[in-house]
């Protein structure tokens, strides 16, 4: 599919909508009890083992590097151990079932089977067929997974995969930009669209001393003001950051062409809203605190 050169952004507007979806499988109830039924209840346990059972049975190190923003101890507490507990396919396997279930109870039957699910599946699919391995360990390991033949599965599929290497190149800039896993939080919470501090200490094991210490070294770069506010310094940083993950992020979209990008950006703003509208995050997410 070919047409006119994207507009800027596009891509980000459609991974955004994308990812909005593949994340409401973080909260959903379905994740917590598939898991408990392979014997993992701890959700910090649930989580890494989730989203890194594609990498295989990889200890706290490899997570810690490959998910960037969570405190290593917090990691280590329960990676490898969770192996131990149930295998990676095993995991792999029940978040599959509980996707499907969470779908259900999200968007509806009617919205799974419709032909606007299986028209988000085959675009997001093509978009996905332009990713790239080299340096995207994440994407990577979940591009070596099968496609689902369900046509929603199919969709949360390429969805895990367009997230994923927009993410492993992410990573990649903030580590050009100097910014740590936590100081990386803390800009991104301070722009109004990550998450709150009490979701960062809860679900990343950083702790409000953990939080201080990273945003006086913030100011200290002139980042960060007293308030906690970014300087314009910070907003033209963060600015910098998004756009250059942008460019890393931009061959999937270009593959998929201005018309499907804007086909698909509809199509996966439309299952987003929906899902949000039935209460698939909590209230208290996003923001400053």
């Amino acid at each position: 599919m070919t047409s006119a050169a994207l507009e800027p952004r596009a891509g980000r507007r459609c991974h955004n909508a994308l990812n909005t979806l593949h994340a409401t499988s973080y909260f959903a109830p379905e994740l917590g009890q598939e898991a408990a039924a392979l014997g993992i209840t701890h959700p910090r346990a649930v989580n890494f083992a989730v989203r890194a059972a594609a990498l295989g049975p990889v200890g706290a190190g490899a997570v810690t590097a490959a998910f960037y923003n969570y405190k290593h101890e917090l990691v280590a507490r329960h990676v490898p151990a969770v192996w131990a507990i149930a295998s990676p396919e095993d995991v792999l396997a029940a978040r599959a079932r509980a996707v499907d279930a969470s779908m259900r109870r999200l968007l509806g039957a009617d919205a799974l089977s419709s032909p606007e699910m299986a028209q988000a599946a085959r675009l997001a699919l093509r978009a996905a067929e332009a990713c790239s391995r080299s340096a995207r360990p994440l994407y990577s390991a979940h591009a070596d997974l099968p496609v689902p033949e369900e046509p929603h599965l199919a969709y949360f599929h390429a969805a895990t995969l367009l997230r994923e290497h927009r993410g492993d190149g992410h990573l990649a800039v903030l580590v050009s930009a100097g910014l740590d896993g936590l100081e990386a939080v803390v800009t991104h919470t301070a722009t109004g669209k990550g998450m709150t501090p009490k979701w960062v200490y809860t679900t990343r094991g950083w702790t409000q001393e953990d939080w201080d210490a990273a945003s006086g070294r913030l100011r200290a770069r002139g980042l960060l003001d007293e308030e906690g506010e970014l300087t314009p310094e910070g907003v033209a940083l963060r600015e910098e950051i998004e756009a250059e993950t942008d460019r890393l992020d931009r061959a999937p979209y270009e593959h998929l062409g201005a018309e499907g990008v804007a086909r698909l950006t509809e199509l996966g703003a439309g299952f987003a809203r929906a899902a949000a509208v039935a209460g698939a995050f909590p209230a208290d997410l996003i923001g400053k605190g």
